[in-house]
């Protein structure tokens, strides 16, 4: 009588033994001339100027993370609808549409959280923290 984990153990092992050999067989064969031009900054065949630690608007990320959230309740959702009708005929309507009302309330919770921390706000207001000083 095998045991169906020791499978999945074997693939985990494959999985990190495969890229770890790669990387030590790499590190033991490359050549290493270690010369100026390969630690310099290399931007898409252009000389960098300025300091190239660049800060980012971290709302660019917010909104990418929300969009990715958003879209895949969509791809939940879309599976379900298409099963809707033969779910409600096979196990009733409650049994089939209360936990998609959960779901769905779950993320309007997430976006009205979202929403009133400002994570889907890309633009601050003008009076956002910054001093106002009086005109004569």
């Amino acid at each position: 009588m095998s045991n169906p984990w020791i499978a999945v153990g074997a693939l985990g092992v494959v999985a990190v033994g495969i890229p770890l050999g790669m990387i030590a067989l790499s590190a033991l064969i490359r050549p290493t001339v270690p010369e100026q031009g390969k630690t310099a900054v290399y931007e898409s065949g252009e000389v960098p100027t300025g300091n190239t630690r660049i800060r980012f608007n971290i709302q660019y990320y917010m909104v990418a993370l929300l969009f990715v959230v958003f879209d895949i309740e969509t791809v939940l959702i879309f599976p379900w609808t298409v099963i809707y009708r033969d779910a409600v005929s096979q196990v009733g309507l409650a049994t089939a549409l209360v936990p998609m009302l959960i779901f769905i309330g779950v993320l309007v919770v997430g976006l009205i959280w979202a929403w009133r921390n400002g994570a889907v706000r890309w633009v601050r207001p003008a009076g956002d923290g910054r001093r106002q000083t009086d005109k004569l």
